[in-house]
């Protein structure tokens, strides 16, 4: 039986209410760029039906140390950059293993 080895991220962004569009419209310019990093296995920006100020970046890594490459990439430092001052909050991410 093959275990995987993947690392799943969860990783949220809370907009500040006057800034819902131009946060959606930066976040989006992340997705094409990350899904082409090495070890990228999926990548996917949603928006929270009930909160439209919420999004989540639903990740897949083929491992670790290649989701912390993805934090030194060109594109994540711009959109970061881009960023400041429109988040409600510091964005929370949180790592996961498969467990089954």
């Amino acid at each position: 039986m093959s275990v995987d080895s993947s690392l799943r991220v969860i990783a949220r962004a809370k907009a500040k209410p006057d800034q819902i569009a131009q946060v959606r419209a930066i976040l989006t310019t992340l997705v094409d760029a990350t899904r082409g990093e090495p070890g990228c296995l999926s990548y996917e920006l949603l928006q929270n039906h009930a909160d439209a100020t919420e999004f989540v970046f639903v990740e897949r890594w083929a491992s670790a140390a290649e989701e912390q490459a993805h934090f030194v990439t060109p594109h994540l430092l711009t959109t970061l950059q881009q960023l400041t001052g429109l988040l409600a909050s510091e964005p929370q991410i949180c790592r996961y293993g498969v467990v089954r």
